[in-house]
């Protein structure tokens, strides 16, 4: 524990040879003494602290820092080097492994040990997933979730252009550049073979822009609309109708089938369901009996009138 002093100032005369002049002023003696011990400086080495005078041994017990590798005092007289709250004498800044001295060198520390720039690297770095090496002490490093690159190593595995700070995709190990990667990977339409950035539509499990996605008779786009396909090509209602429908004996339009239209086909005629009447009576002929007069069809009723 630190003494406390009282110093008072004598208002005696010194005479010559009785007196020691330090830290600018004129002191009897016996009255300039360490701060700490009390012991006389007078023709001593001594150091100020707080612009207070102390000899050589208490400045160094009291203030002192002892080194982390010889657990001796560093004294006045030796080299202080520090790191992170940690001392050394100069001779005792050495490599934790191979003992080589570190002053004016590069250096790293690991658990509270210091290390050469090759025993840190060798025992410690990280590594480029690009190249393997390791990256050297400073050496700017690109990370990605847990992978990292050197700077140059960081480039798309197409084209090799660095990636820097500019955006990429990750697929399966690999970094894209989003260029290449769209060139690559991006959904394509099966017509014009362009890029589909949005707004496509599947058909047969086949992306295509709605622009393309047309009629192949009249390329009215099919976006939306009701649609039909014949030969792996698609058709809109109309088209499908007029180019491969059967039509209907009674009012000759296309039977399409086409949103669950119903039809009734008879031999090699065929109706829709609201044209399959009786040409007699005009009632509907849908689920009843039905009798061929040429090409007329009547009902059961009508008939019986035509043979009576």
């Amino acid at each position: 524990m630190l003494s406390q002093h009282i110093q008072q100032h004598s208002t005696k005369l010194i005479f010559s040879g009785e007196y020691t002049k330090a830290m600018n002023k004129d002191w009897h003696s016996g009255h300039f003494c360490c701060w700490q011990c009390d012991e006389s400086l007078t023709g001593q080495r001594y150091v100020l602290r707080d612009e207070h005078p102390y000899c050589i041994k208490c400045y160094e017990s009291v203030f002192a820092n002892g080194c982390e590798e010889c657990h001796k005092i560093i004294g006045i007289d030796s080299k202080d080097l520090s790191y992170k709250d940690k001392h050394w004498h100069e001779a005792c800044f050495l490599c934790n492994k191979c003992r080589v001295s570190l002053v004016d060198k590069q250096f790293g520390s690991k658990v509270d040990k210091i290390y050469c720039g090759n025993c840190y690297d060798a025992q410690f770095a990280s590594r480029c997933d690009g190249c393997g090496e390791i990256f050297r002490a400073g050496t700017k490093k690109m990370e990605y979730k847990t992978r990292q690159w050197h700077e140059k190593c960081f480039c798309c595995v197409v084209c090799k252009n660095a990636i820097g700070t500019k955006s990429f995709i990750p697929r399966e190990q690999e970094i894209y550049c989003a260029g290449c990667y769209e060139d690559k990977f991006a959904t394509r339409c099966v017509k014009c073979n362009k890029i589909i950035t949005s707004g496509g539509v599947t058909y047969k499990n086949e992306p295509w822009h709605r622009d393309c996605f047309t009629c192949s008779h009249c390329n009215q786009s099919l976006a939306g609309q009701r649609f039909t396909s014949r030969d792996e090509k698609p058709y809109c209602a109309d088209c499908f109708g007029e180019l491969f429908a059967k039509r209907c004996t009674a009012c000759t339009k296309p039977i399409t089938g086409i949103g669950g239209t119903r039809f009734i086909s008879f031999e090699d005629r065929h109706w829709h369901n609201d044209c399959f009447i009786c040409a007699g009576c005009k009632t509907s002929l849908v689920g009843r009996g039905f009798i061929t007069d040429a090409e007329d069809i009547i009902c059961p009723e009508c008939a019986k009138q035509k043979l009576s």
